[in-house]
């Protein structure tokens, strides 16, 4: 199913049963690094997976006409690598572990902002505590008082009902953002061992999150969070209501980068990260 290097095969769900394993070992929380993650954007990343060894597997994509590699699970032997950085320019998604390695070995390798994780103390997003947050619980209380709201776990009956909030985000946008993806996600959610709740007001459905676990399952990752309709206070309404229903084993809860857009990243910085999960970019000179 995964051949050896140089040969790739495309992702495909039969993969799962061998990389997810793996995944679910790695303990620094890049939230690219889930089978789930990888497999549901294999399109937009024109994703290709071969094997290096036994241990390792390489992954390898293009995005604006520009090849990328990334090695999740480790680095190969140094001649290997050199190989790698010839065919393919850049490695991504670099950890801080494999930075330091790679900066020993003679590579440049520079922080990529714009694909930081942002970590979050679950109980600071359930419980909103503090003056630091004060401007959210005034929006979450408008919220309340003003709609007749519902949250449910989202359940394969309810995939109907999250599938009409994704269609109803997409409408309201020009580009089509993450929308393949997220649809995908919701139909092959069972598959792929994704959770998350739907909310609804006045019995019509608004909002949905998904995600799953990662970082040795002391985190939880919000892949996916949509909303539709003009309800103040629902998006600030939904983060909290999820985060609270999340289980206490879960210390963070990452959502992800903001891409370097300047409104996402000023919605990110205003719940308080307590961290981040550094990523780099590497090449070699």
């Amino acid at each position: 199913m995964i051949p050896a290097y140089p040969h790739f095969a495309e992702l495909d769900l039969l993969q799962r049963a061998t990389m997810h394993p793996l995944f679910q070992q790695l303990p620094d929380g890049i939230s690219e690094f889930t089978f789930a993650n990888i497999y549901l954007f294999r399109n937009s990343h024109h994703y290709g997976v071969c094997r290096l060894s036994d241990e390792l597997l390489l992954l390898v994509g293009v995005d604006a006409g520009r090849p990328f590699f990334m090695l999740p699970f480790g680095l190969p032997e140094e001649t290997l690598l050199q190989q790698l950085f010839k065919d393919f320019g850049t490695m991504k998604c670099v950890s801080l572990t494999q930075a330091g390695v790679l900066t020993q070995l003679g590579c440049r390798v520079n922080e990529d902002r714009d694909n930081f994780d942002y970590l979050y103390l679950r109980t600071d997003l359930a419980e909103l505590s503090g003056r630091k947050f004060h401007k959210k619980r005034n929006q979450i209380k408008a919220f309340v008082n003003n709609y007749a709201y519902e949250g449910r776990p989202l359940l394969e009956e309810y995939l109907p009902d999250a599938l009409a909030v994704l269609d109803g985000w997409r409408q309201g946008r020009d580009d089509p953002g993450d929308f393949a993806a997220a649809k995908e996600a919701l139909e092959k959610a069972e598959e792929l061992q994704l959770c998350g709740g739907v909310y609804y007001v006045d019995n019509r459905p608004v909002a949905y999150s998904l995600g799953e676990e990662l970082m040795l399952g002391r985190s939880f990752a919000i892949h996916f969070e949509k909303a539709v309709g003009e309800y103040k206070g629902l998006w600030q309404f939904v983060n909290q209501a999820f985060a609270s229903i999340l289980p206490d084993k879960y210390e963070t809860i990452n959502r992800e980068q903001d891409l370097g857009d300047e409104g996402l990243r000023h919605a990110k910085l205003s719940y308080k990260p307590v961290d981040f999960v550094k990523k780099f970019r590497a090449v070699l000179p």
